[in-house]
């Protein structure tokens, strides 16, 4: 039987859906927004589905682990860290050193990039990691697309005496910039982690060529056209330099990292959260989400865009959601992937996206994920 190190980050993810780019330090603010506790539930659609796998968890107790275990109905578990009633980065660090101390053989964690950046300052390369996927922005390739995919990649395990493992990149990012509206990331280093193709993504990339440029510069005219065409639809647009370039055209300044609204051309509402969409879009009008991939990791939505909730998207209606990236990009990400965290809406969306990447060009690109019955 496999002994796993299991630990939940409870406030992981709590910033996205109201705006805040991030919950590291902002959880008082975010719970003032009205943000709720995810990540025990996102960690739960994956235990679900190892209840008979031959695993012997260790972990925390109460919401860092404990308290998911037991409703996802998994007995076969062991507290090794009495973790406090409000936790904090010193806490994941303390678990891991437990786990540690114990021989796991491997960590298993529900959080985002800052969870996997503790994980490593206590374990470095020494203890393979997998993360499902809870947090805000999740750049690192430490992570599973989905809760369901981590799942499979520790069934596997489970089946085999040994586990495909690569050296993969756990990315630090500076919140404060990333509210600022810089993105600015650096390598914390290289974590083991677990891998099968297709469950896993990639590290963020950034294109900068100059024909990548032009490209952008290309859907942003093609994009402005169209809505110039169409001046009672309501267009969110989401972050990124690709989504910028639409704005450049309308020469409006819009919000890097944050979605913005537009209507005839003109800017009606910057910076918007889940609760901001759904105003409105309660007006009635017709809408539009505008949105681009992550280049090389292949996330459409579910990485940095938790504000697009599953609610916003039924209001919009996936036949109103445009993808548009460079052709760079789309060679350097065969499979693009969803985790809004409504299976069944991911599932809505098909096998395959068309995706704008240049002015009347767009390209089929498939839909990856794991296979589930």
């Amino acid at each position: 039987m496999h002994t796993i190190g299991f630990l939940v980050n409870p406030i992981a993810g709590m910033g996205g859906a109201v705006g805040l780019k991030g919950t590291d330090g902002q959880v008082m603010e975010a719970t003032r927004r009205g943000a709720v506790p995810k990540a025990g539930d996102r960690a739960r659609e994956a235990l679900v589905l190892l209840r008979v796998a031959p695993v012997h968890f260790l972990t925390c107790s109460g919401p860092m682990g404990e308290n998911t275990l037991r409703e996802s109905g998994i007995t076969r578990y062991r507290v090794v860290y009495e973790s406090p009633d409000v936790t904090s980065a010193k806490d994941t660090r303390n678990a891991c050193r437990a786990f540690r101390d114990e021989g796991v053989e491997l960590i298993l964690f529900c959080g985002g990039d800052g969870t996997a950046r503790d994980i490593y300052d206590v374990v470095t390369d020494t203890v393979p990691m997998l993360g499902i996927p809870a947090g805000v922005k999740m750049y690192s390739s430490v992570f599973a697309v989905n809760p369901e995919a981590a799942a499979g990649i520790l069934l596997t395990y489970a089946e085999s005496p040994v586990l495909h493992i690569r050296d993969a990149e756990v990315m630090d990012i500076d919140e404060d910039e990333y509210r600022r509206g810089n993105l600015r990331s650096s390598l914390a280093g290289y974590a083991k982690s677990p891998y099968l193709p297709g469950l896993v993504q990639g590290a963020k990339r950034v294109f900068e060529e100059q024909d990548d440029e032009l490209a952008k510069e290309a859907i942003g005219r093609f994009m402005a056209e169209v809505m110039r065409g169409t001046p009672d639809t309501l267009y969110i647009i989401g972050p990124g330099s690709t989504t910028r370039a639409i704005a450049d055209q309308l020469a409006v300044e819009k919000t890097v990292l944050g979605f913005d609204a537009f209507l005839d051309g003109k800017l009606v509402a910057t910076d918007l959260n889940e609760k901001d969409m759904l105003a409105l879009l309660a007006e009635g009008k017709r809408a539009r989400l505008v949105i681009s991939i992550i280049g090389a990791q292949g996330s459409v939505l579910g990485r940095g865009t938790q504000q697009v909730s599953p609610h916003v998207i039924r209001k919009i209606g996936i036949e109103n959601i445009i993808v548009v990236a460079t052709p760079h990009k789309l060679s350097e990400t065969p499979v693009l992937f969803l985790d809004t965290g409504d299976r069944d809406l991911d599932g809505a969306f098909g096998s395959h996206l068309s995706v704008i990447s240049g002015y009347h060009v767009a390209q089929r690109k498939r839909l990856g994920g794991p296979v589930t019955e």
